[in-house]
């Protein structure tokens, strides 16, 4: 008997040697905005990885090598791993003799009644299952519910296996922001739970060809579930907060980034975040309502996120109502141009972006709606329509900002500046091509001779 609780032991200890020497499978569920650079990247360092995607018009694209959007960055290192066949691409978890190591990166949806934000997460994970032996370790990235992980330890014991002994967990919520220059995938410290030490040992292994091993260990699953959420509790929080003020700075007639840029003089206590017309992306505005189920379960009103959430679903709706005032008010004509869909500058993410809020908003109010962003990918704007409850409004979309283009609308409403866009936003004011210009943002600068009305949130002009 004791022999046997042995040579379990030496199951996890063994695929940690396996690691050293990448003899080993890493098999990555979900190839979005994390799994797709994390496939590449361990794909480089050497492992042998199968990323496992399950939307068929991704997956046959992926593997006729064809690549879109912030993928192309990684172009000339996925060419290489393609052609030395260490990234394979499937629909699915396949056995192997090697010990597996499964990452789960796939999306955890706002919890609603016909869906779970843990719905893909356990797919994923039972996928992983059906196929694992002793010796397997699965690591989940996707953000998560509290109590999910614990959920995930059932289900592996439900599997026969011996967490700690023939088997291992681990919850390393991913840290991503795209675009971001000074921090990225491979200098991003990590918070993390693992079900024991040689899981640990052995994850580290793999976490050194990612971010060198920057582990910061945490003992209980549950902690590292609110703390993933509560860094974006954070930064809603804070978004909201200065996009609340922004609206009393209309009301008060002053400009908000005076405010802004007087208050970050203070080298204390103090830490600048900037108004838009809301957050955006899978994360910041998901990830709080986890902490809000959780307070529900206890009959707490966690009062700071729900303020926070009501007011993001708030901006877009104020934004709307502030132009469709104004374009009464001067007999403009009912049409609306959305420029910059992307929830960030420079990059063709629209998930959850104030965008199509906005323009759904003036959907409902009877005007025509155009939109125009240069990272539109018109394969996906069935995905963001659904996901905004836009399924029945029909847009026109705009690829450039040209005279004949934008003549004769109400309103440019600019949402996101991107860089590609600036000359022709720009054009347009100067040359007056629209009546009127609403800036969310307040980054167009007001020249008083132009005959173009430019207005903002936060009383910009």
């Amino acid at each position: 008997m004791i022999k046997n609780k042995i040579m379990k032991l030496l199951d996890i200890k063994e695929t940690s040697k396996k690691i050293i020497r990448k003899e080993c499978v890493i098999e990555i569920f979900g190839l979005g905005y994390v799994g797709f650079p994390l496939s590449v990247k361990l794909a480089k360092a050497g492992f042998r990885v199968f990323g496992v995607e399950t939307g068929p018009d991704k997956l046959r694209r992926l593997e006729e090598d064809l690549l879109i959007g912030n993928e192309r960055n990684l172009k000339s290192d996925f060419k290489n791993v393609r052609k030395k066949e260490n990234l394979i691409f499937s629909n699915s978890s396949t056995p192997h003799s090697k010990p597996k190591i499964g990452i789960i990166c796939v999306p955890t949806p706002i919890p609603k009644k016909n869906m779970k934000s843990d719905h893909y997460v356990i797919l994923a994970v039972k996928d992983f299952l059906s196929s694992s032996k002793p010796g397997d370790i699965i690591i989940i990235e996707s953000s998560l519910e509290v109590g999910t992980t614990e959920l995930v330890e059932e289900l592996i014991k439900k599997k026969g296996f011996h967490l700690g002994i023939n088997f291992g967990l681990s919850y390393c919520p991913e840290r991503i922001d795209p675009k971001n220059k000074k921090w990225d995938l491979h200098n991003i410290s990590r918070v993390i739970y693992t079900s024991d030490n040689n899981t640990f040992s052995a994850i580290k292994k793999i976490y050194n060809h990612i971010n060198k091993g920057n582990l910061f260990r945490i003992k209980e699953p549950k902690t590292v579930e609110v703390i993933k959420s509560f860094e974006n509790a954070f930064r809603l929080v804070n978004i909201s907060l200065v996009n609340e003020l922004a609206v009393l700075c209309d009301k008060l007639k002053i400009n908000i980034s005076d405010v802004i840029d007087g208050a970050s003089t203070k080298p204390f206590g103090f830490m600048p975040f900037y108004f838009g017309a809301g957050a955006g992306g899978h994360c910041i505005p998901k990830d709080p309502i986890f902490l809000l189920n959780s307070s529900k379960k206890f009959n707490f009103d966690f009062k700071t996120i729900q303020s926070a959430v009501k007011t993001n679903y708030f901006i877009p709706k104020y934004i709307s109502n502030t132009i469709d005032g104004i374009i009464k008010k001067n007999n403009f004509k009912k049409s609306v141009i959305i420029c910059g869909m992307s929830y960030k500058m420079n990059m063709p993410d629209m998930r959850d972006s104030p965008g199509f809020k906005i323009a759904k908003e003036f959907s409902e109010k009877g005007y025509d709606v155009m939109i125009h962003d240069p990272f539109i990918q018109k394969n996906l704007l069935s995905k963001y329509f659904y996901e905004n409850e836009m399924e029945e409004f029909k847009l026109s979309i705009l690829s450039k900002l040209k005279k004949e283009n934008v003549s004769g609308t109400g309103c440019l409403v600019i949402v996101q500046h991107h860089t590609k866009s600036i000359n022709e936003i720009q054009r347009v004011y100067k040359k007056s091509y629209v009546p009127f210009i609403y800036d969310c943002q307040g980054k167009l600068k007001k020249h008083y001779k132009k005959s173009c009305l430019l207005k903002g949130l936060g009383s910009l002009g």
